[in-house]
């Protein structure tokens, strides 16, 4: 499966966007296997940090100079949020930036896969509350998935949401996985 959507993502042209009003930021949407079973990682946010209270996301955050790439970006935040370190990722490819008008970021996702389960995590706590396995075959289940329009600004958009438990994943976290879904549904 790993290979598989190596090739799916590298098979494909990403939108790339560029726009000097907002920053960039960057994060990893993680796969692991366990007994079987694909995973992919979540973080619930605390209500402490400045964007995004309170919501799901994947590990990641905001570009800085010193980290050079965007890569490097969603390495770093990573390992400050949850510990996970970079010789413990291979890198499968890049999904489509999207953008979170509210926060004013260009979002370049990249996907991951964890060479071993991970035992522990080193959770960053102002950041975090917890660290959420969902696994995949849940998240392609129809039934656990729903858009709504809603009116942003004047302008109506769809905006998605995933249920897995007690959590509901929406907003840019949920553009993302569905678009990582969508990939996969047309090949398995």
């Amino acid at each position: 499966m790993i290979s598989t959507i190596k090739n799916l993502l590298s098979n494909r042209r990403r939108l790339e966007l560029s726009d000097l009003n907002f920053n960039h930021a960057a994060v990893f949407l993680l796969l692991f296997e366990r007994d079987g079973d694909y995973y992919i990682i979540f973080t619930k946010r605390t209500n402490e940090v400045q964007h995004h209270k309170g919501q799901i996301a994947f590990p990641g955050g905001a570009f800085d100079e010193k980290d050079g790439t965007l890569l490097n970006t969603a390495f770093r935040e990573t390992f400050e949020e949850i510990g996970i370190k970079r010789e413990d990722i291979e890198v499968l490819g890049t999904l489509d930036d999207i953008v979170t008008f509210t926060s004013r970021y260009i979002v370049t996702p990249f996907v991951g896969f964890l060479k071993h389960p991970p035992l522990n995590y080193k959770i960053q706590v102002h950041e975090l509350e917890e660290v959420i396995e969902v696994p995949l075959s849940v998240l392609l289940d129809d039934k656990n998935f729903r858009a709504e329009q809603h009116d942003f600004f004047g302008k109506e958009v769809t905006v998605y949401f995933y249920n897995y438990n007690k959590h509901e994943i929406w907003g840019a976290t949920a553009m993302i996985l569905k678009q990582f879904l969508d990939l996969l549904k047309k090949e398995f």
